[in-house]
């Protein structure tokens, strides 16, 4: 705009003799424009300018367009580890931690801040995220972007996290299912709102960013199918306690793609597509599915994922793991789009946590590369 201010401002004081040879011979608009230009080297250094400028802005947006990043959230070490019957020792956890983050997990939910008579996998929270935030200080200090996330069920669970540092971000976490609810958090879908505006108010007061999940959006073990405008209502209730992100989990992985597309639309009537992000158990194989219908239609960036399909729900009877960090990368770059995270590498912090629970891995694609190159 401002270029062609400067065009207009110097064709304005060009003589009008220059318009016309010969008063019976004119010249075309285009004759008129190149005569000027070709006399005039400020407007022929401007156009070039403009022309230069405006093709960059076109090329970088074509690589943009092309390289769509996608934001893993990867919850294995806490979503994953919770429901295992063995204690995995805190030296273990932490160093599977580390091979995540190594890999370019920037975003990792560490752990959770629960009772240890709820969730005895994770009594060691306190210790493990402590050696985490300590390991990762400096790079997070040179400029890495590292999100070390944690459940909070809690003030009092905040207050544990706020005493090791664990203040990147934490997770608020309910249910649109009242029975679900009930079960999982003791108490009714509207109380555990109520609850939370106390976690809320000290988050704002220290800064720290909050993120919200909703279990069964897509369905519950106890009332089946659940109304997309539940969704939106809860998700609604947690923006406004100040939550960034909400997380939409499908906990007994029920979802296919045509029922998550309209959630997401219902959801995105009161949040923003940048604020929403996805979570995907993998119980009817429908996860990547149902990732690639919300990214491609309706334009989510952020997923969460679990890497080697850790997890389940020991609230939800059935409910397999998540969908497989693996498996969800090796899909994501083959449509051409940037995660910032090494398969490679991925795959071999999967195959570790797998020998030390004593199972395959769940994740077909580490399957699949590990067989082929073994």
């Amino acid at each position: 705009m401002q270029h062609s201010n400067k065009i207009i401002s110097i064709l304005s004081k060009v003589p009008k003799n220059h318009h016309h040879r010969h008063p019976s011979s004119p010249l075309s608009s285009f004759q008129t424009f190149s005569l000027l230009v070709s006399n005039n080297p400020t407007i022929t250094t401007i156009i070039q300018k403009s022309f230069f400028s405006s093709s960059t802005v076109t090329t970088q947006q074509q690589q943009q367009q092309q390289q769509q990043h996608i934001k893993i959230v990867e919850v294995g070490p806490r979503d994953g580890l919770q429901n295992e019957s063995i204690f995995i020792p805190t030296p273990t956890k932490i160093n599977f931690i580390n091979k995540l983050i190594n890999a370019g997990c920037n975003n990792v939910e560490v752990t959770s801040f629960v009772s240890p008579k709820v969730i005895p996998a994770l009594e060691d929270h306190s210790e493990v995220m402590s050696e985490i935030v300590t390991t990762w200080k400096k790079q997070k200090d040179d400029g890495r972007e590292i999100i070390l996330s944690s459940l909070v069920p809690n003030v009092k669970g905040l207050e544990k996290a706020c005493e090791v540092g664990a203040m990147d971000e934490v997770a608020i976490f309910g249910s649109v299912s009242e029975t679900f609810s009930k079960k999982n958090i003791n108490c009714s879908v509207q109380e555990s709102i109520t609850r939370f505006h106390n976690v809320s108010k000290i988050t704002q007061e220290k800064n720290i960013p909050l993120r919200g999940y909703i279990s069964c959006v897509l369905g519950c073990p106890y009332e089946g199918n659940i109304k997309p405008s539940s969704v939106a209502k809860y998700a609604e209730q947690l923006l406004e306690l100040g939550c960034h992100e909400i997380s939409l989990g499908d906990t007994i992985g029920v979802g296919t793609p045509k029922a998550t597309v309209e959630m997401l639309r219902e959801v995105k009537t009161v949040a923003d597509t940048k604020q929403i992000a996805v979570h995907f158990h993998d119980t009817y194989g429908q996860a990547l599915a149902n990732i690639y219908a919300s990214i491609t239609e309706e334009g989510i960036s952020v997923v969460d994922s679990s890497v080697a399909g850790l997890g389940g729900c020991p609230y939800a009877k059935g409910a397999s793991g998540n969908v497989a960090t693996e498996d969800v990368i090796y899909m994501l770059h083959g449509m051409g789009m940037h995660t910032g995270i090494d398969l490679d590498q991925l795959i071999e912090a999967g195959l570790y946590i797998s020998n030390v629970l004593g199972r395959p891995t769940r994740s077909k694609v580490a399957l699949a590369l590990s067989t082929k190159k073994g």
